[in-house]
């Protein structure tokens, strides 16, 4: 049987607000997700309503997160509960000609699965998928964790069960009277910039910025 390409839309998920800027492709959610490199997780514990930044990465079908296995967050999803996850990008400011119609240009994916913990065989993979994320290459040159930093992180894995994705972009929507005002109405579009890399003062040796540094700027900043 042909996997869908698609989430289903149903009421946890559907886009209610401006429905049509509501996108359900995996492929466009799975993209939003992996350009964000932070992502805010949702869960209850004890009746107490909780939001955690944290960095993730993508392995497939499933949201990877890590953290100390003494974490809350961590605890939470490796017992298998629910949680809602979410990620935006900003990519411009839209203003429009009244305040009221001031607005945003962003991508944003919100996702609801039930985790489990990792084995260590799954858990140093995914530590690797971490560190590529984040700096291509890095992790073929740097030490890779040691037994004990093993033993002090926990890796979890969220099916990405359910997810929707909501974007806008183009210029402001102001009321039909307020065209003619003579208020300056556009974009102002946003991007993040990586800038040059700083060496850490306490290096003992002269090594040098690697390639896999610069080539990484040079392709997050469009060169």
């Amino acid at each position: 049987m042909t996997e869908s390409t698609q989430f289903s839309a149903v009421d946890r998920n559907r886009v209610k607000r401006v429905p049509e800027r509501g996108q359900y492709e995996k492929e466009d959610v799975y993209a939003i997700l992996d350009a964000a490199l932070i992502c805010h997780v949702a869960f209850i514990q004890d009746d107490q309503p909780f939001v955690i930044p944290t960095l993730h990465a993508r392995d497939g079908d499933r949201l990877l997160l890590h953290g100390a296995t003494t974490s809350r967050l961590i605890k939470h999803v490796a017992a298998g509960n629910e949680v809602s996850i979410a990620v935006t990008l900003v990519d411009g400011l839209v203003l429009a000609r009244s305040v009221f119609h001031h607005s945003v240009n962003y991508r944003s994916a919100v996702i609801f699965g039930r985790g489990r913990q990792l084995d260590d065989a799954g858990k140093m993979d995914a530590l690797a998928r971490f560190t590529e994320k984040l700096v291509p290459g890095r992790w073929d040159d740097a030490r890779l964790p040691n037994s004990t930093e093993l033993k002090a992180t926990a890796v979890v894995a969220v099916p990405i069960d359910l997810a929707s994705a909501k974007v806008r972009t183009g210029g402001p929507k102001d009321d039909a009277e307020d065209y003619a005002l003579p208020v300056w109405a556009g974009v102002v579009p946003m991007t993040t910039r990586y800038l040059p890399p700083v060496t850490d003062p306490a290096m003992t040796t002269d090594a040098p910025v690697p390639p896999y540094v610069t080539d990484l700027i040079r392709m997050r900043n469009g060169g």
